[in-house]
């Protein structure tokens, strides 16, 4: 399930709370700030996990750069495949 869909669902959820349906503008605008929240939570973790990545292994920087370096290009992908969904 892609972020999109996460996003619609919690749409669907937030109105089956709210007990009502609503119309497809403002089901559109739910879906979309949930996904905008989605989003900005995953980068900021992925940033999170790159700092403890460099601060556990700080003794071996090597082994911090590399894993610094796959979150990193983990992070480029998400952006590309994010990117591509709109």
């Amino acid at each position: 399930m892609n972020f999109r869909n996460r996003a619609e669902h919690a749409a669907e959820v937030i109105g089956g709370l709210l007990e009502t349906s609503p119309n497809a503008d403002l089901a559109k605008a739910i879906a979309d700030a949930v996904e905008q929240e989605i989003i900005e939570a995953v980068l900021s973790e992925s940033a999170r996990c790159v700092e403890v990545a460099h601060s556990c292994c700080s003794p071996d920087l090597d082994k911090a750069h590399k894993i610094a370096e796959e979150i990193r290009q983990t992070h480029t992908a998400l952006i590309a495949n994010l990117s591509s969904l709109r």
